[in-house]
């Protein structure tokens, strides 16, 4: 259930603007110009669109901001059945709902987006990982020990790890044996008594570590996002790794970034922006 009196607040508070004063007859500020690489795409009712992400069919589907200026005769493009997409740099001043060019598109530029870290926080015990009770370390023990974390008002959330081993990786025979596994559990507060709980049902190798917010806290923290930025927001999700929620827009403001920490707390909501400022 979203919060409606939170969820106001954070809109009105996402949508403001910096506002300056400028002299009388001083030359007006030129608009800041942004960039992106992007998919571009033509069809299916509309016209040319930037694309955040792009549908796996053929022809592909997309939907996203209008491109203002755009002229397929000036690039190369793939077309079908009246659709027309390629992958493009492009840059343009930005007025909250289109991007007028004013430059030519040019090649995109790559970016490899970095893989997600599954390794344990924990240092590893003298040894290695190993499990402490073979007879215990089983799928339906994971499970129950997962679900029994869980029930805890400080559970921030949890995930397996497969990184110690090493070079075998996901490739090995036996990767997802729980055996082999390290399950990894976060709580908020006093961590104490947490792996002597946990270890009455898990005999495999564990790794108990805090967290600033609790996985109840993210999710509700993602709700307000998402309710306050409406069409403005092109994902969102909680990771329970980096224990923040991580929200993909067309083009953040400082404005927006302050209202979250001040909202949220520094670090709770981290904005990826699909246009950046050019330079």
């Amino acid at each position: 259930m979203y919060r409606r009196t939170a969820t106001l607040g954070l809109a009105a508070t996402l949508a403001l603007t910096s506002c300056g004063t400028q002299r009388a007859g001083a030359p007006p500020a030129p608009a800041p110009r942004y960039e992106a690489s992007v998919t571009v795409l033509e069809g299916h009712g509309h016209g040319p669109q930037l694309c955040a992400a792009v549908a796996e069919s053929l022809p592909p589907r997309c939907g996203g901001p209008d491109v203002v200026g755009w002229d397929w005769k000036a690039v190369a493009h793939e077309s079908q059945s009246g659709v027309r997409w390629g992958s493009y740099r492009v840059v343009g001043t930005w007025d909250g709902a289109r991007l007028t060019l004013t430059e030519p598109p040019g090649a995109p530029e790559r970016e490899t987006p970095p893989g997600e870290d599954f390794s344990s926080p924990c240092p590893a015990p003298e040894g290695g990982w190993r499990p402490v009770d073979p007879a215990r370390a089983t799928q339906p023990a994971l499970e129950q020990a997962i679900a029994r974390a869980g029930t805890a008002k400080e559970f921030a959330g949890a995930w397996v790890d497969q990184d110690y081993l090493g070079e075998r990786g996901a490739d090995s025979p036996d990767a997802n044996d729980p055996a082999r596994l390290v399950l990894n559990l976060r709580f908020t507060g006093d961590l104490s008594d947490r792996e002597a709980w946990i270890r009455e049902v898990w005999g495999g190798a564990l790794c108990v570590s805090g967290a600033r917010r609790t996985e109840a806290e993210l999710n509700s923290i993602q709700e307000q996002v998402q309710s306050g930025l409406g069409e403005a927001m092109i994902t969102a999700s909680s990771s329970v790794l980096r224990n923040q929620v991580e929200v993909g827009v067309w083009l953040v403001t400082e404005e927006q970034r302050r209202a979250a920490d001040e909202r949220y707390g520094a670090g709770a909501v981290v904005f990826d922006s699909v246009l950046r400022p050019v330079g």
